[in-house]
């Protein structure tokens, strides 16, 4: 089974993208590929270059839907609500002015994706990186301020290593995306194990993808 998490950025801003794809071996994840600044055709490739006869388990850290009417989706409160008992992340509504961009981006590259299958075993769901680690304890501190401080960034990658993603720590400086693709991929790779640490189903056809911690 490969894995792939990706941070996604909205449309006019490629160069915060983040995908990391790694494969399962035994109880772990390993690092096989991790690209910055990839956009909707390079990420479709990638992914289809997988191969028709593995399983593929696509974690996105965007929303791949939005409420009839604007504002929260149920979803989103219900996650707001548990994560907020735990630290500090960061939970917007899909049509915020902030998020839409990013809120069209998902659903638009979610349907992209959509066209591999059959021919793919291919698993799209949509991933909060954030509360990913929180919920599975990850220092709330470091995960409240990973995107500032290149330190907490480190740190938690090496949490990550812990949690059974084998390969992803750096020596050098790394973007704060990389990090959150790695969560993605860690909330995904849960969900398919069926150990998610949050989960809220897909509703169709408003909500066709499960959002999972």
């Amino acid at each position: 089974m490969k894995v792939v998490g990706i941070d996604l950025s909205g449309p006019g801003n490629l160069a915060d993208t983040y995908l990391v794809l790694l494969e399962e071996r035994g109880t772990e994840l390993h690092w096989v590929a991790d690209l910055a600044g990839a956009d909707d055709q390079t990420i479709f490739r990638i992914i289809s270059d997988q191969g028709k006869n593995e399983r593929i388990v696509i974690g996105m850290d965007a929303p791949l839907s939005y409420n009839p009417g604007g504002g929260d989706r149920a979803s989103d409160q219900e996650l707001r609500q548990l994560v907020s008992k735990k630290g500090r992340v960061g939970i917007m509504p899909p049509t915020m002015i902030r998020m839409v961009h990013l809120t069209l981006r998902g659903i638009v590259l979610a349907r992209m994706l959509e066209t591999l299958k059959p021919d793919s075993d291919l698993h799209i769901l949509e991933v909060h990186p954030g509360a990913s680690m929180l919920l599975r304890g990850a220092p709330a501190g470091q995960v409240a301020n990973f995107k500032r401080d290149r330190l907490e960034r480190s740190q938690l990658l090496q949490w990550l290593e812990t949690q059974g993603l084998k390969g992803i720590s750096r020596t050098e400086e790394v973007a704060d995306h990389y990090v959150a693709a790695c969560a993605a991929a860690l909330g995904a790779w849960q969900w398919s194990l069926g150990r998610a640490a949050w989960v809220f189903p897909a509703s169709p056809p408003d909500h066709p993808y499960d959002f999972a911690c």
